[in-house]
């Protein structure tokens, strides 16, 4: 695989793992880390700039901006709504930090306005499924883009007050064939608009449209979408999967992250995103230096 380089940052693919930190410019993110929820937006900016300080100082590489809640059972929200959310917050960490930003976005408008607001890649959660254009702009823009597998479906989704929502009765044939099958359908999507194969990353999306069981079998066996030939995104962090394994709310979950950071490494994970940068950043270090040797 090449290496990506965005800006002054490379990405030399096998070399260690890279960290992406979260910022939740939401009221309603199931990690509790929204930035919306007890803020008006103004102050939001300067909260997701000060969060974002910190994230790049404990070690991320990449800072994930999104706007709208993909948690199960979650409501959406419209184009510019989300453009009011997070254009201030990408406009803020471009003028401050040389930190690479991703906006976290299934809609092509939204994408368009965060890259020429100095975002430098996109974060499809719907692997280009959702937006018939957006394979296009991510095209004509050369930005690179990170293509999620995903069946979320609201029936299929159980919410719990304590441990928050999970998947459940969501069938597979076979849960690596389908996923894998499905992600190169998304790839055949870039191809088509002409994205070529560096700019492309893949995630197996963990936590959507996936039960417990699954989920974990997914991390387990990472190595199977790796060996697809892209780099890989793995996102275990704070999800319900960890709750419901350790019946844990998700403030207590950062053991579970962790152990799921570990083990997507040494499975063949290039990036992990993640709410706990500080943290997950050294299991990420430490784990390097076992595998990476």
């Amino acid at each position: 695989m090449k290496p990506l380089t965005l800006g002054q940052h490379t990405f030399d693919w096998g070399t260690r793992t890279y960290v992406m930190g979260i910022l939740n410019v939401t009221p309603d993110s199931f990690s509790g880390d929204g930035l919306l929820a007890q803020q008006a937006p103004p102050r939001a900016v300067e909260a997701a700039l000060s969060q974002a300080r910190a994230f790049v100082q404990a070690g991320a590489d990449i800072l994930d901006v999104g706007g709208e809640s993909t948690r199960p059972g979650s409501e959406p929200v419209s184009a510019e709504a989300e453009k009011g959310r997070v254009l201030p917050v990408i406009r803020a960490l471009s003028d401050e930090l040389e930190a690479v930003i991703s906006i976290d976005t299934y809609k092509a408008e939204v994408a368009e306005a965060a890259l020429e607001s100095g975002a430098h890649l996109v974060n499809d959660v719907w692997g280009l499924r959702a937006d018939p254009t957006m394979a296009t702009l991510v095209a004509a823009r050369r930005a690179p883009i990170i293509l999620m597998h995903n069946r979320s479906n609201p029936a299929n989704a159980e919410v719990r007050e304590r441990l928050g929502g999970r998947y459940i009765g969501v069938d597979y044939e076979d849960l690596l064939s389908d996923v894998k099958r499905e992600l190169m359908e998304s790839v055949a999507l870039a191809h088509q608009a002409g994205i070529p194969d560096e700019h492309i990353i893949l995630d197996p999306g963990i936590g959507f449209g996936k039960t417990v069981e699954q989920n974990l079998e997914l991390v387990d066996r990472l190595g199977e979408i790796r060996a697809l030939g892209y780099p890989v995104l793995l996102g275990p962090s704070r999800k319900s999967f960890i709750g419901y394994t350790l019946d844990l709310p998700p403030e207590e979950r950062l053991e579970g992250t962790a152990a799921a950071v570990a083990v997507g490494i040494v499975r063949g994970a290039d990036i992990v995103r993640v709410h706990d940068v500080t943290a997950m950043a050294r299991v990420a270090r430490m784990t390097d230096a076992i595998v990476r040797r």
